[in-house]
């Protein structure tokens, strides 16, 4: 008798790469949005989609402040058409961010969501940064 992970069988790996490809072009994680500011490599623009309260609290440093809701075609022109934008929201218990990607991709926005947002920002063990400094 299989455990209840073996129970189901596996993909094929051909299929099981292309679906974490996949995957991989829809979202990065907390630790490689770290990375890229620690090295100086930050060839995107972090948004945290929470509300400036929130933002103002606590925030990942480098971040801008843009809620979802005031993300129009009008708002986005100001970053060039290829620009990559990193969207966050408080964490896996939050859909700010889900639904700041979605606004941003029928914009026609390049658009990754860093999984975890704040939360996972934390389980890392990463610093974070208050005050109103960074608003977009």
């Amino acid at each position: 008798m299989p455990s209840p992970v073996s129970e189901i069988p596996t993909a094929a790996s051909e299929t099981a790469a292309e679906h974490f490809a996949r995957k991989l072009a829809f979202e990065t994680d907390c630790s490689d949005v770290h990375a890229a500011f620690a090295s100086g490599k930050v060839d995107f623009v972090l948004l945290d989609v929470r509300s400036p309260a929130l933002f103002n609290l606590s925030h990942v440093p480098g971040a801008l402040n843009l809620p979802h809701g005031k993300m129009t075609a009008h708002r986005m022109s100001e970053w060039p058409d290829d620009t990559l934008f990193v969207v966050y929201c408080a964490g896996p218990h939050c859909n700010g961010a889900d639904k700041a990607a979605l606004r941003l991709s029928r914009l026609g926005l390049p658009v990754k969501m860093m999984i975890g947002g704040l939360t996972g920002w934390a389980d890392e063990g990463l610093a974070f940064e208050g005050g109103e400094s960074a608003a977009a």
